[in-house]
């Protein structure tokens, strides 16, 4: 078991104000002694989807901020409260390059633990994927905190290239078509 990266981050309880609370087994959650107060630390929910062309190419982005702004990424981010990952895919994908996915149009590939570092802050996510097709005749824009977009051939594409270590374990499936 990994610790979580924000265990370490509490040394007041939340709830009470005691210092030092206890953190259980592999960070996991801490539990304040005092008032018996109870925080887990579960992981973020992320999506992404390998938005493929007729020719088997993929639709990167290129990350317009941080985290690994200038990296290429899927279009994806992270799902709200409430939300399923299906609705949370097509929100995003809608967000970033202002492409409209109906939720049945992705299938499931797999998820990848990821960590995901922010406003020096490391959190835990797990990162779910799906595959689609762009519909014929839409033509992706570059929206929301992405800067550019881009067609590449998935067998073309570096690990340095990319911008979440999830991303690249998907890719190195070579079964998401």
């Amino acid at each position: 078991m990994i610790t979580h990266p924000l265990a370490q981050k509490f040394r007041f309880c939340p709830q009470c104000g005691a210092a030092r609370p206890v953190r259980g087994p592999h960070g996991r959650f801490i539990e304040c002694g005092g008032c018996g107060f109870l925080l887990h630390f579960n992981p973020g929910i992320g999506v992404g989807v390998l938005l493929s062309d007729h020719r088997g190419r993929l639709l990167l982005v290129r990350r317009g901020k941080a985290p690994a702004k200038g990296k290429l990424g899927v279009p994806g981010g992270f799902a709200d409260a409430g939300e399923s990952a299906e609705a949370a895919l097509s929100r995003e994908v809608r967000e970033e390059v202002g492409v409209t996915l109906v939720e049945d149009a992705f299938r499931y590939v797999g998820s990848a633990p990821n960590r995901y570092r922010y406003r020096g802050v490391t959190y835990a996510v797990l990162d779910f994927f799906y595959t689609a097709r762009l519909p014929a005749g839409v033509v992706p824009r570059a929206l929301d905190e992405v800067a550019s977009w881009e067609w590449r051939e998935p067998a073309g594409l570096r690990p340095e290239e990319l911008a979440f270590a999830s991303l690249r374990v998907m890719l190195a499936k070579r079964d998401y078509s």
